[in-house]
């Protein structure tokens, strides 16, 4: 699947897209069937490969993550079967999602563009999330030590 990038408009300003300040937004999407993979190209010239079995750990849905205070699904740690992680198909959502369909019928999660890249699992984008949760962390100690 591929799309266009979205222009920003003659203010410079939205829609979102890397180089006028805001998220970035793929350029490229391709959903590899037989090996499991789901590889984006942003148009910031990142690119981004997830496995089927990281994708569907990412699942947003209310069945998954949860809803009303209730724990989902996936907060239960439960072990993924081969029909769970089997990329079935994928559809655009608008021009701000993917909704995967998965081997065991599941298809109800939309993963918004920023999801995805905000889970990025490259080195790159896993260590820059790791260096602002100690950041993050430290701040929060600080502000209990001086409570």
């Amino acid at each position: 699947m591929t799309r266009p990038g979205r222009a920003a408009r003659p203010d410079g300003s939205g829609p979102q897209g890397c180089h006028n300040g805001g998220m970035p937004t793929p350029l490229r999407i391709h959903a590899d069937r037989e090996a499991g993979t789901l590889a984006i190209g942003w148009d910031d010239g990142h690119e981004t490969t997830y496995d089927a079995t990281q994708l569907r750990w990412l699942c947003p849905c209310a069945y998954c993550r949860g809803e009303a205070g209730l724990p989902g699904w996936l907060d239960s740690a439960p072990t993924l079967t081969a029909q769970q992680t089997r990329l079935i198909d994928i559809r655009l959502v608008g021009n701000y999602a993917l909704a995967p369909s998965w081997g065991d019928g599941h298809h109800t999660g939309y993963y918004t563009f920023d999801l995805l890249r905000h889970h990025c699992p490259c080195p790159e984008c896993t260590a820059r999330r790791a260096a602002a949760e100690s950041v993050a962390g430290t701040a929060t100690e600080r502000a209990r030590e001086t409570a």
